[in-house]
């Protein structure tokens, strides 16, 4: 049994994997520079890289190195940042700060953020199909995935929760239902994907 000391140095030698790895994600990429700018504003602006680093446990759990399936655990943070960044525009929930820093939208404007939301979703993908796997499990994960970040996961989970924003209380069940969707698909995900890529 790893201790909880074992457990956190584990925890942060993956994560430094993920930050030297979104680092460079965007090099080599034509792009307009705002747009660049924009996404890595966002992309290297902290946090815990839970998902990610969950994702690269699993699949070592099942047998891979960790840096056998770096691209797909770094584009689940990718994944994740798109939706910190539109979770926070007006029409969402109207955040002025992320991480103790402007939004992205203040940092730069609603249309730049709106887009690197897009370009952060869509590349996403790209990188998970880097990962030199067979292509039978990567197509597994990526569909895992795709349906954990869409409408019947995190994106679903989003429009619930703001459906329900200014209405009398919700039922436990209904809260859960919330919570499922919007946080737990991708954390859900981001274990499973990790097997998936391992052939589990």
């Amino acid at each position: 049994m790893m201790s909880t000391e074992a457990m956190k140095s584990l925890l942060k030698e993956r994560g430094k994997l993920v930050e030297s790895y979104l680092a460079t994600c965007l090099d080599g990429q034509e792009m307009p520079p705002r747009l660049r700018e924009s996404m890595l504003y966002s992309l290297q602006a902290g946090g815990k890289r839970l998902r990610p680093v969950l994702c690269l446990s699993c699949a070592a759990l099942c047998g891979l190195k960790p840096e056998d399936v770096l691209p797909f655990a770094s584009a689940i943070e990718m994944v994740h940042t798109y939706s910190l960044i539109h979770d926070d525009l007006p029409a969402m929930d109207d955040d002025d700060l992320r991480r103790g820093k402007p939004s992205n939208h203040k940092a730069f404007d609603e249309a730049t953020a709106i887009l690197a939301g897009d370009a952060l979703l869509t590349d996403a993908f790209a990188h998970m199909c880097r990962v030199e796997l067979p292509a039978g499990q990567v197509l597994r994960a990526v569909a895992e995935f795709a349906r954990a970040a869409g409408s019947s996961g995190m994106v679903g989970g989003q429009e619930w929760d703001m459906l329900y924003t200014g209405l009398p209380p919700v039922s436990m069940a209904e809260l859960r239902r919330v919570h499922a969707m919007k946080t737990g698909a991708l954390l859900r995900a981001s274990c499973v994907c990790g097997a998936l890529l391992a052939g589990a």
